[in-house]
């Protein structure tokens, strides 16, 4: 296992900035958020400039992309589809073996995202990439009896675990141990048991890194730990400063 980092950390900040920024902090390794509605590289972008984009993804110096995250708004199935296959070029020039997109949102029927998400296995496979979706609140992965039914049902489906969203989510009660055999990515964050405790201070929320690691390491999980601190406005304490905690923090247990 490593450490990583993600630009949406400092998701205020250009690509080279947050890029430039995590190089600061020792990360070698950083998830790219790829996000329509984010300031450092849209899925439109990359399908306009694939080139490009993987230029601008070159931009550190001994930094190297380990993950994407993908947020697509296209306007119709085509043109998503278009955006996901462009992402998935740009993931195999990068040798970026993984990317992580949302589930659909809750109350979507079982079977057509189970449809939807096989679609998008398939178009990622194409390209010899990994697709892997996350565990958030507001979708049907929040539930991990749900995100058990997907990944059982999806042939070749992965999944990003974000422990934050089980802890903080309506299906706190429910253990998720059966996820791991099916975790490629992880997101961490320290959270709170409530709804406005998704995102607290490191050490000060309930979230379990040793158990986490342990858990993953009974599965030879070999991938990234990734920071994901959200980057929110007016933010109680120094995003930068938590990033660089949570760093230490992990590594010190792998």
């Amino acid at each position: 296992m490593f450490v990583a980092c993600s630009t949406s950390c400092f998701g205020r900040l250009s690509l080279e900035e947050a890029l430039d920024v995590i190089a600061e902090l020792e990360f070698s390794k950083f998830e790219a958020a790829l996000h329509e509605q984010g300031r450092q590289l849209r899925p439109s972008e990359v399908a306009a400039d694939i080139s490009r984009a993987a230029a601008r993804l070159r931009h550190g110096p001994g930094l190297t992309p380990a993950a994407f995250s993908v947020d697509i708004d296209a306007a119709n199935a085509a043109e998503h589809d278009r955006q996901l296959k462009a992402i998935c070029r740009l993931a195999r020039i990068s040798a970026v073996p993984l990317i992580t997109v949302k589930a659909a949102a809750v109350g979507t029927s079982l079977d057509s995202e189970i449809k939807r998400l096989q679609h998008l296995v398939d178009l990622a496979a194409a390209e010899g990439i990994q697709l892997s979706v996350s565990t958030i609140i507001g979708t049907l992965t929040e539930d991990p009896e749900i995100a058990l039914d997907l990944c059982q049902h999806v042939r070749g489906l992965a999944l990003t675990l974000d422990p934050s969203h089980f802890i903080a989510g309506p299906h706190a009660d429910k253990n998720h141990d059966a996820l791991y055999p099916y975790v490629k990515h992880v997101h961490l964050r320290d959270s709170g048991r409530g709804p406005n405790q998704l995102q607290v201070r490191v050490g000060q929320g309930d979230v379990e890194y040793g158990r986490i690691i342990a858990q993953l390491s009974r599965y030879q999980y070999d991938r990234s730990l990734c920071v994901d601190i959200y980057d929110v406005p007016d933010a109680p304490f120094s995003i930068q400063a938590e990033v660089r905690k949570l760093k230490y923090l992990l590594e010190s247990l792998v």
